[in-house]
């Protein structure tokens, strides 16, 4: 059953075109992602989806609502964890809850049990009382996807949900939204420009300059690539990529002085491939392809993390300000 369905949306600022033309479909049940790198168009994309952006064209359905002829009952519909925290962190964690639930007019009898019921789903019951000031980064995201599953929604939306996050905070996150998906039952919408995150998705769809220049399983998007990845150095890799493409017939690409091509069977390739090579090789390694590299081979480039980084600095200096 088909939950979200969008038809060649598009959304022009100022004569920049920031979503061009986006068709997709996400069932009932999945955990669908966007992955992209920043400026690609996934916000933009998400907050048509949730009513906060009218499409400058196409149409968008949502839980059989459409979103911009019947925007009160598609809120109503999803709960939303935006990119950048939006707890008031001066409250408890059962006030913030609280206060959401007057806002979707969670009635008084059942808003004491579904704030008891969420608060203990995210494990933080005990803490309950505590100001949210004190809670960890973890805690506070916790915290934030509860609130947006607290009316009961039919989609859940996560724009950047472990964004500036830990390691090891990020995969106990990504842990405890695939037991929400299993409890709760509902379909998850993300965006992300981690790649080992994506890999959490049923389904992704890669968006780059706000186009979907793929969509499919994590599994079969991998397949693009044709085969596991080789990495090698030389004393001369210009030589080097020039015996490899006559012997072989592959591309070579160059990355920060390391020669990578792609070939089946890696493994079983390397003793052979090591011993015919007139210009000796210095380092070399095989690996399965990432996500990384199907992006890589569908835009010619690797995906910009870097401005990942720099915005994540930015948000986490306006965090501190906002402490003091």
């Amino acid at each position: 059953m088909v939950i979200i369905e969008a038809n060649k949306i598009s959304k022009v600022f100022n004569g920049a075109t920031a979503v061009d033309k986006v068709e997709f479909k996400v069932d009932k049940g999945e955990i669908f992602g966007f992955l992209g790198p920043n400026g690609a168009g996934k916000t933009t994309t998400i907050n048509i989806l949730c009513t906060l952006l009218k499409p400058t064209q196409g149409v968008a359905i949502l839980n059989g609502f459409d979103v911009v002829k019947e925007p009160d009952r598609v809120r109503a519909s999803i709960g939303i964890v935006f990119q950048d925290p939006s707890l008031d962190e001066r409250l408890t964690a059962w006030e913030n809850l609280n206060f959401h639930a007057l806002i979707y007019n969670i009635s008084k009898e059942l808003r004491k049990e579904r704030i008891q019921q969420v608060l203990e789903m995210i494990e933080l019951w005990p803490r309950r009382n505590d100001i949210v000031r004190t809670f960890s980064g973890g805690m506070k995201r916790r915290l934030e996807i509860g609130r947006g599953l607290l009316h009961f929604p039919k989609v859940l939306f996560l724009d950047e949900p472990t964004l500036g996050l830990d390691p090891q905070t990020r995969n106990y996150i990504w842990d405890y939204i695939h037991q929400l998906k299993r409890r709760e039952k509902i379909t998850i919408f993300m965006t992300t420009h981690y790649m080992e995150e994506a890999e959490n998705c049923d389904r992704i769809a890669i968006i780059d300059h706000g186009k979907i220049i793929a969509l499919d399983t994590p599994a079969k998007l991998k397949n693009l690539v044709g085969g596991d990845v080789i990495t090698l150095t030389t004393n001369d890799n210009k030589a080097a990529a020039k015996e490899i493409s006559g012997r072989y017939g592959l591309e070579v690409q160059t990355e920060t002085g390391h020669l990578v091509f792609e070939i089946a069977n890696g493994e079983k390739f390397l003793p052979e491939f090591i011993g015919r090579m007139q210009e000796p090789v210095t380092s070399i390694s095989v690996r399965r392809p990432t996500l990384e590299d199907v992006f890589l081979k569908l835009t010619g480039r690797k995906i910009r993390e870097e401005s990942g980084s720099a915005m994540e600095g930015m948000r986490a200096k306006m965090r501190a300000m906002r402490r003091r």
